[in-house]
């Protein structure tokens, strides 16, 4: 999967750079709907995709599941360059 071309999709762009600049935030895909203001629905299969990319960590406890960014620093500074050249584009 082109992490360039979902992070062009306003969702997943919104997510990424939150937890890039939040690196220390743990938060549920309830939450993550709130500060984005998107769709839970469209949130919950984001976070699936960027959990299966490596891009967020899942930790699950009994029935609720919280997201942080992965410590891969080799990853974050991937997504940072990908982040700031999209930001330029706009």
């Amino acid at each position: 999967m082109d992490l360039n071309r979902l992070l062009r999709d306003p969702t997943y762009f919104k997510i990424v750079s939150f937890f890039h600049e939040n690196p220390a935030s743990i938060d549920t895909p309830r939450g993550v709907a709130a500060w984005t203001g998107e769709n839970k629905q469209n949130v919950n299969r984001a976070l699936l995709k960027l959990e299966k990319l490596k891009i967020l960590t899942a930790h699950k406890v009994s029935s609720t599941t919280a997201y942080c960014y992965t410590r891969n620093i080799k990853l974050t500074k991937s997504v940072e360059n990908l982040l700031k050249r999209i930001k330029k584009e706009e």
